[in-house]
Order: structure tokens, then C-alpha cells, then sequence
């Protein structure tokens, strides 16, 4: 019974609380840079840009943190980061656009390893922007976003907030149950 009573509270359909300008700026501003940064390095990934890697250096060095056919492992990366960080950064989305990104820092933090927090080889960073994407995966995009339109994303925020962790959590385990 208790428990019912607890799922009916979470999960139940209800408006999203009034917010403030200042709010709702704070979170564009977040969404904006956590969803470009994120775009950015996937772009880093696919194309080389702003002097990242491209494909056929982010495959190998896939390969040789144990990952099968490392140039489709960049692939998925690269797009998980860029499609990710873009739907961050509009606000579009914004559930299935923190599961990406989610599922690509389940994995950066494997490879990384947790043992050393601060640099220079230190996952403070990592962390940091994962601590902000669960963040606006949780609260949501606030009102200056593409989901503010979209009626079934604005009246069940936190049933999809939390389908949204458990998706990344998983996909993210998945690719690393892959890896040698």
C-alpha cells in the first residue's frame, strides 16, 4: 500500500511548478554550455574539430582501451556526444538527450578509473559535467526550451527524468560489458 501510495506521488501527471525568469535563465545557461561543451567533443570525434582526434584516431584509441571495432565504437560515441550535447543545449528532448550523455560518462569514467580525483589525471571534470547533465536530466530544460512546447514532456517530468537515468545507466553498462 505504501508503496503504491509512493509511485501515485512520484509519477503522478501534474503541471510543472511555476518558475522565475532568473530560473529559467540559469538553466538555459547550464543546458547551453554542458550541451555544447558535449557537442563540441563529439564533433572532436567525428570530424576533427577545434583540433580534436577525428575518426580514425578516436577509433584506434578505442581499440586500445578494449573496445571491439573501435571505429564504430567512435562512431556511436561521436554521435551520442553530438546529437546528446545538441538536445541539451535546445532543450529538446532533454530526457533522451541526458540517457545519451549519461550512458557515454558511464563509460568515460570506466575507462578513466576513479582512483585519482584532482589533475592532472584526475576525473573532477568528468564528474563535474556528468553532476550537471544528471541535474538537467532531473529538473528539465526549464522554459526557455523546445520541451516547453512539447505537452508530454512538460506534464510527466519525473517519470521520464528517472526512465531517463535508469536508460543511460543501462546503455552505458551494456557498451561496457562489450569491452575486453
Amino acid at each position: 500500500m505504501a508503496h503504491e501510495r509512493w509511485d501515485r506521488a512520484v509519477y503522478r501527471a501534474t503541471p510543472a511548478p511555476a518558475t522565475t525568469v532568473t530560473h529559467d535563465v540559469g538553466l538555459l545557461v547550464l543546458r547551453l554550455f554542458l550541451g555544447l561543451t558535449m557537442a563540441a567533443h563529439g564533433t572532436q570525434k567525428l570530424f576533427g574539430w577545434f583540433g580534436g582526434p577525428g575518426l580514425d584516431a578516436t577509433g584506434k584509441g578505442f581499440s586500445m582501451s578494449g573496445y571491439p571495432a573501435g571505429d564504430a565504437m567512435a562512431v556511436i560515441a561521436g554521435l551520442a556526444e553530438t546529437l546528446g550535447g545538441l538536445g541539451l543545449a535546445l532543450g529538446l528532448l532533454t530526457p533522451l538527450a541526458g540517457a545519451a550523455l549519461i550512458g557515454v560518462f558511464v563509460n568515460i569514467l570506466d575507462v578513466r578509473g576513479l582512483s585519482p580525483f584532482f589533475a592532472p589525471k584526475g576525473v573532477e571534470l568528468e564528474l563535474a559535467l556528468l553532476a550537471g547533465i544528471v541535474a538537467l536530466t532531473l529538473t528539465g530544460p526549464g522554459r526557455f526550451s523546445v520541451d516547453h512546447f512539447l505537452p508530454v514532456l512538460r506534464e510527466s517530468r519525473p517519470r521520464y527524468s528517472v526512465l531517463a537515468l535508469v536508460l543511460g545507466v543501462v546503455a552505458g553498462v551494456v557498451v561496457l560489458l562489450v569491452r575486453d
